[in-house]
């Protein structure tokens, strides 16, 4: 035990320093194609035809990406020979679509907000994204951000998975008892559009469907910054990426 100790002196702080100073790390974002430009048509449709999940558009020369739907498998980057562009980035919060205004909560929480995560039949890949938020590395807690089991104390509903059937009740029961300043977060592409469950009698194809969703993250799942800048966004500390609604042609 006392090699850790020493180890820790040593290396010092290890935390990330975003929101400070852009996080450059190799492996801190899987990154995601954005909308690309080839030089045919015939280039787009093979893009667009190997997504297996019908997040790629093709228009005529033109590919546009559909990030509440993309899995993040790649086929559109490793899998054909011209491929898509990617961003590596991870401040990927959006609007949900017919929003333009963004609902961010009072300067009062700029400071200190409490999140109450639900779990609405996510596979586990996005509330493991979630769970890193509380590691050293990211350490949501010096940004003031903590988890609560209460939705009384509640400021903010993150909500995982596409909501089955069966966490439907209880989602709603949560957000009812939360108090009327609150904000709703859809995290990861399930909790957005349902991703590969999709809408069925078993699911409703995303939180959206449910109840009002303030705000977004796309991804499958987000890394723990996309996360991140998602809570930084709804207590005012950062803005929603232009780009993005740009690329989903909400500008």
């Amino acid at each position: 035990m006392s090699f850790w100790f020493w180890h820790g002196l040593r290396r010092g702080i290890q935390s990330t320093g975003y929101p400070r100073k852009a996080e450059v790390a190799p492996g801190i974002s899987p990154g995601r194609p954005v909308n690309t430009e080839f030089e045919t048509s015939g280039e787009a449709q093979s893009a667009a035809a190997i997504c297996p999940v019908d997040a790629i558009i093709a228009h005529g020369s033109s590919t546009f990406v559909d990030q509440g739907k993309c899995v993040h498998c790649q086929r559109c980057r490793l899998s054909i020979s011209l491929p898509m562009n990617w961003d590596a980035g991870y401040e990927w919060t959006r609007l949900p679509a017919k929003q333009t205004e963004c609902a961010t909560l009072p300067s009062s929480f700029s400071k200190s907000m409490h999140v109450m995560v639900v779990d609405a039949g996510d596979c586990g890949a996005c509330l493991h994204e979630v769970k890193q938020l509380n590691n050293p590395l990211y350490n949501m807690h010096r940004l003031g951000f903590f988890f609560t089991a209460t939705p009384r104390t509640a400021d903010l509903l993150l909500i995982v998975g596409p909501v089955s059937e069966n966490m439907r009740g209880p989602l709603l029961k949560t957000w009812e008892a939360m108090p009327t300043t609150s904000r709703v977060m859809a995290v990861g592409s399930c909790a957005i559009t349902g991703g590969v469950f999709g809408r069925s009698f078993m699911c409703a194809g995303g939180a959206s469907s449910v109840l009002p969703v303030d705000f977004e993250v796309p991804g499958n799942p987000p890394p723990p910054l996309a996360i991140l800048h998602g809570l930084l966004v709804a207590t005012g500390r950062k803005s929603v990426t232009k780009n993005e609604l740009v690329s989903e042609g909400r500008s």
